[in-house]
């Protein structure tokens, strides 16, 4: 009895607001209040928050991506490290045909909360230690908008990476992403939580620590009329305490949403957005926290539009094009993430097994030309061995060259520009 009347008080001082944790903090209340509430939060993130842009080469520029997400460096798998191929050998994931976002905040200076989005909070941009490129830290308590982001059709692909401090408190919010319909978007602000008596959206949320300690959760919501449709929730071993780093990709083919925190499809929803409804906006919002220094902070935001027809494209049109493939830094090594689209393609040459292809890798225009060819031509050798030792089809079918930055599909003058030309080309011969 004793440790309930102390419960009481803690409930109240947290002032936690969103239901998802009101209901795991009910469900989990008498085994979370016989564990010592003691955990110290590491401040690693604040350690390596150096606060300075990080140098580049002498040429200024780096080609970090022939065809995938500039700036993602190593990070493959939950623990941020690079694993294999077949560590993803469950993730089917397959990004939309065109990409129209690729936010990388290269932009926007060290220090600014980015010029292109849109808060009733605040935030600031920072270099990582250990990590590439830009990452938006975020304040407590706020929504966060890119506004730049006005449609998302009934078929596109979202991907982000996501951090937090280490001992992020399981009493701090979760951090959340809705795909909003909102009638007027200068009201994004009125989404907080319990949010206006309209909300129109399908929510995803992931949080890093669950009762226990030991596993983190995600969930998602579904809201029509500012009621919750559907809803459910599951823990995850992809994002937690010790484990403080997760890619987010989401997938809606209509109203179906799939959605994969790194390899792990934790959520596939027959029925999730509704067919009638013209989904307009983006949102990220993070709540109060426990502690002063928990955070969440973002990085990589890429939207991709359109269902990939790889039989037809190939087979019938004589060539498939994906941005889907993508490499280290600087590197012809492929990121398992990949592997959704290489088995996609292999499932193609598979069943039409006199068909011969000729793999072309292609660069955006950073780093000097010479660089760029031989960094093509390695990761087109890199797709055929990928093809041939992973998923069995026969070398001898398949060519590889690169071209380079010679040849761009789009313009080198924004990062989503640079995007669209990192790419990896199949030719039927």
């Amino acid at each position: 009895m004793k440790k309930l009347f102390l419960l009481l008080p803690l409930l109240l001082t947290l002032q936690l607001t969103h239901a998802q944790i009101l209901k795991r903090i009910g469900r989990n209340a008498q085994r979370k209040v016989e564990q010592k509430i003691d955990q110290k939060v590491d401040k690693a993130i604040d350690d390596a928050v150096d606060g300075k842009p990080k140098t580049k080469k002498e040429s200024g520029k780096s080609n970090d991506d022939a065809a995938g997400t500039e700036g993602t460096g190593n990070q493959s798998g939950g623990n941020g490290k690079s694993g294999t191929l077949k560590s993803y050998s469950k993730f089917d994931f397959i990004p939309g045909e065109k990409i129209l976002v690729e936010e990388d905040f290269s932009q926007d200076a060290i220090g600014d909360f980015p010029d292109k989005w849109n808060t009733n909070s605040t935030g600031e941009l920072v270099n990582v230690e250990g990590k590439t490129g830009k990452w938006l830290s975020l304040s407590k308590d706020g929504v966060f908008m890119p506004e730049f982001i006005t449609s998302l059709p009934e078929n596109f692909t979202l991907e982000f990476e996501v951090m937090c401090n280490p001992e992020y408190s399981y009493y701090s919010t979760p951090f959340h992403l809705y795909m909003a319909s909102l009638a007027n978007r200068k009201d994004f602000q009125g989404y907080k939580f319990l949010g206006p008596a309209k909300k129109e959206a399908v929510e995803v949320w992931v949080h890093p620590n669950d009762a226990g300690g030991q596993r983190g959760h995600s969930g998602f919501v579904v809201w029509n009329a500012g009621k919750e449709s559907m809803e459910n929730e599951s823990s995850t071993a992809q994002f937690h305490k010790s484990n403080n780093y997760v890619k987010v990709s989401v997938w809606r083919q209509k109203q179906r949403l799939r959605v994969y925190l790194n390899e792990e499809k934790v959520w596939d929803v027959p029925r999730a957005f509704d067919a009638e409804k013209k989904y307009n906006t983006l949102l990220f919002m993070t709540g109060r926290t426990h502690d002063a220094n928990d955070r969440y902070l973002v990085h990589n935001l890429r939207l991709a539009v359109g269902a990939p027809d790889t039989r037809n494209k190939l087979i019938t049109e004589g060539k498939f094009v994906t941005n889907g493939i993508l490499f280290d830094v600087n590197s012809d090594r492929i990121k398992p993430e990949s592997y959704g689209v290489l088995k996609d393609i292999a499932g193609v040459l598979a069943e039409n097994s006199t068909v011969k292809v000729k793999i072309i890798g292609h660069t955006d225009s950073d780093g000097d030309d010479k660089s760029n060819m031989d960094l093509s031509k390695r990761r087109a050798a890199a797709v055929k061995t990928a093809l041939s030792r992973e998923f069995n089809i026969d070398a001898a079918r398949m060519e590889a060259d690169g071209k380079g930055e010679s040849q761009p599909a789009d313009k080198n003058e924004t990062p989503t520009g640079k995007a669209n030309n990192r790419r990896v080309e199949f030719i039927k011969l």
